[in-house]
């Protein structure tokens, strides 16, 4: 007997949606089809120089090694920038990679026109450059030039920060490329909440260094623990289709993601216990100036 297709959130549906189910979230690739796009001029011009003059084969293969490490140093400025805007500290990013590309860019067009003109002109290809390096910059814009929201932390404990961050991302990218390799959605999805929520936890480190302390363990042996588990579940599930195995690691994700969260709640209460504090000591000092406040 044919059955109506329906469930939680089906407009018909008489039963809440579950308000605990985790939720992931989708992080879409900064780097676009405009950036991907620029390699494909490096490899006309070499296409077309084939037959020309030594000296103007020898500009155009330059030319296209300019372009090609402009639209290389262009992807990774992209997502430098996007990690840059997700996070409510960081500093700039060391490297300007988009400004850098955009200058290869200029440089990689000015060599390209001396490769295919007739005689020796120094102006045209140097307007061309300077026109296709601005109008790079018009495209993809340039790299932050200012950190933000660094103002009042200590850059010693930033860069402890830094190296903890860096080493529980390494751990999560690695959990998440394992996970593939078990073919299971649900196993995957499960993980991709976990990661969310340890991500959460990393940002609220990241604003307030002073929680490295008490957050270091979970970022460091509790990832890491996290990781082995992923690997070995990865490799008996190809094998077996151990539905056991796969509800021990389903359960062991859920404490994890339980106890990233309960710290996290944590952090965030000591933040605002720290700004109570904050406030009664101003207020104090406030009243032995003479100053009331209502």
């Amino acid at each position: 007997m044919a059955k109506r297709f329906g469930g939680t959130y089906s407009p018909d549906s008489t039963s809440p949606p579950d308000a605990d189910q985790p939720r992931t979230r989708i992080n879409r690739d900064p780097v676009g089809g405009r950036s991907n796009v620029l390699f494909v001029p490096a490899i006309v011009l070499v296409a077309t120089s084939f037959g020309a003059a030594a000296p103007a084969f020898l500009a155009a293969v330059l030319g296209a090694g300019a372009l090609t490490l402009a639209a290389w140093l262009l992807r990774g400025g992209l997502r430098a920038e996007a990690e840059f805007n997700d996070r409510k500290v960081a500093r700039r990013p060391a490297l300007p990679r988009k400004m850098i590309a955009s200058a290869l860019t200029g440089i990689g067009i000015a060599l390209a026109v001396t490769a295919h003109q007739s005689g020796f002109d120094i102006l045209s290809p140097l307007i061309y450059g300077v026109v296709g390096a601005g109008l790079h910059v018009a495209a993809f814009g340039i790299d932050p030039l200012r950190s933000k929201g660094m103002d009042g932390i200590d850059t010693f404990q930033q860069d402890r920060v830094a190296r903890v961050v860096d080493e529980a991302e390494k751990y999560l990218t690695a959990m998440r490329v394992t996970i593939a390799r078990a073919g299971d959605r649900e196993a995957t999805a499960r993980l991709d909440a976990f990661i969310t929520t340890a991500r959460d936890l990393i940002r609220t480190v990241e604003e307030d260094p002073r929680d490295l302390t008490a957050t270091r363990k979970f970022l460091g042996v509790y990832l890491q623990g996290a990781r082995d588990a992923t690997t070995k579940f990865a490799d008996i599930y190809s094998r077996t289709r151990d539905t056991q195995a796969k509800a021990d690691y389903l359960a062991l994700l859920d404490d994890l993601d339980q106890n990233f969260a309960a710290r996290n709640r944590k952090s965030l209460l000591d933040d605002r216990g720290d700004l109570t504090i904050e406030i009664e000591v101003l207020r104090e000092r406030l009243s032995r100036e003479g100053v009331r406040l209502d």
